[in-house]
């Protein structure tokens, strides 16, 4: 096992152990049972080495861990679900606050509201509110952490009728680094509350959520998948019916390789193809007339369309993608997609690297375009799409391929894009593409940031510096 040097204090000796009395979770440091376990990052790329990672059961050993660091001056990272592609969730030789034993999750079906403590995933969430016919508009793997997603913006299948998954957060509830408990909303802290709905963890440690929840309980939902050769037609076709598309009428595209996994066609497996992973959440008895015309007119060699409950097509592609994969992302956002751009995705859709590699376009219009620019701290309300390049590779081999890849199908659709990117879509990028990445709303949330973190006690993110002076 690697290890990483200790000093004396904060991390053993007299101060340690007074944290040891006071923390009612586990208390990992590296020569502990479990600290490669506990330390392992869902990106298999990155790896860091904490001095000791808190798992927090409840909101005070929050409190506890962050007082803790600042008393003794301890860099931090905070993890939820840990899926953040830059591996933020972790650090090296630091402390970090881990919130994945928070689980608690209370919905309140009459008022259609459900409150999330921050170690939650989405997958979890779906599973409380799902016997209730109801569900908050979150990502597209269940697996992810519902906090960073949320604190990015979160989109997601669910956003075109019922907005980001910001645009549903009624309350949060946060520890700041001056170890303060807060509310944020609309009349507890708005300012605060602005700067946390796409601000990401700059602002402090959100242990729990109150989310607006919809009506949602079976979709028509599913890919479809064309050969990669059928790519023009198709995103051709795409790119005008999407935008005029039912609200509930949402589908993001895929170039990408067929997995060689069950439920697909082992005839396919492998295939480079062009796909639209859909969902429907209307009217169940209008369903087949949604997809009419895409059928008669494109007819896909995969049609695994039809009626499925909501967390099935939450979970549909979680197996093919567990934690530990090779992972480089990068992302962008999108207002059209003019045919120099569909030539390049068909052009690197014939160089994908491995079985799991893959770009996807995911629609942010309808709901999201009703919020404006500088209600939230969201960038792009005016975007169409929001892109993601991944490169994923099950063995460290992979790295060099994959991340080549990705980097080089991002600079051939980057003059085409809007200029920013989704903040949970980033790898660290520097400051130039934060804050191209939130416009305008970059100077309100370094103002927010100096009232709330002025000594940037939480750093290790995609780092919104406080305004000085």
């Amino acid at each position: 096992m690697k290890t990483q040097s200790i000093s004396q204090s904060p991390f053993e000796g007299k101060a340690f152990e007074s944290l040891r009395a006071e923390f009612k979770g586990p208390l990992i440091r590296p020569f502990d049972e479990g600290y490669d376990e506990a330390r392992a990052l869902y990106n298999g790329m990155i790896e860091r080495f904490p001095a000791l990672i808190a798992q927090c059961l409840d909101e005070q050993d929050v409190i506890t861990a962050v007082n803790y660091a600042r008393i003794h001056d301890i860099l931090v990272a905070v993890r939820g679900g840990g899926h953040n592609g830059a591996g933020l969730g972790s650090c090296d030789g630091g402390l970090v606050i881990d919130l994945r034993l928070m689980k608690g999750i209370r919905v309140d079906a009459e008022k259609q509201q459900v409150r999330v403590q921050a170690g939650c995933t989405q997958g979890e969430v779906d599973a409380a509110t799902h016997p209730h016919g109801l569900a908050v508009p979150a990502g597209i793997i269940s697996s992810t952490g519902i906090a960073g997603l949320a604190l990015g913006g979160g989109h997601g299948y669910l956003s075109r009728k019922y907005g980001l998954t910001i645009d549903n957060l009624i309350e949060a509830e946060l520890v700041l680094a001056s170890g303060e408990k807060v509310k944020a909303s609309e009349d507890e802290n708005p300012g605060l509350f602005w700067a946390i709905r796409g601000g990401g963890g700059n602002f402090g440690v959100v242990t729990s959520f109150l989310f607006r929840a919809h009506p949602v309980h079976t979709v028509y939902a599913g890919p479809m998948f064309w050969p990669l050769e059928q790519t023009k037609e198709v995103l051709s076709w795409y790119r005008d019916f999407q935008p005029n598309a039912p609200e509930g009428l949402y589908g993001f595209v895929a170039i990408m390789k067929v997995p060689p996994a069950p439920p697909f066609p082992e005839a396919l497996h492998l295939q480079p193809v062009c796909g639209i992973v859909w969902c429907y959440s209307g009217d169940m008895e209008k369903a087949e007339e949604a997809f009419r015309e895409v059928r008669q007119q494109y007819p896909p060699i995969l049609d695994a369309v039809g009626p499925m409950p909501f967390p099935a097509l939450q979970s549909m592609f979680t197996p093919l993608l567990p934690a530990g994969l090779q992972w480089y992302w990068k992302g962008d956002f999108v207002k059209e997609i003019p045919d120099e751009a569909i030539e390049q995705h068909l052009e690197f859709g014939k160089r994908i690297p491995t079985a799991l590699s893959a770009m996807h376009l995911y629609p942010i219009d309808g709901a999201v375009h009703r919020v404006a620019q500088k209600e939230t701290a969201f960038g792009f309300r005016d975007a169409k799409w929001s892109l993601v390049i991944t490169g994923i590779g099950e063995t460290p081999g992979s790295r060099e391929s994959i991340s080549q890849w990705a980097k080089d199908y991002w600079a051939a659709l980057h003059p085409y894009s809007a200029g920013g990117a989704y903040v949970n879509f980033m790898m660290e990028e520097g400051p130039s593409r934060i804050k191209a990445t939130y416009q305008a709303n970059y100077e309100r949330l370094s103002q927010v940031k100096a009232e709330y973190d002025p000594e940037n006690f939480f750093r290790v993110n995609q780092n919104i510096l406080p305004k000085k002076g």
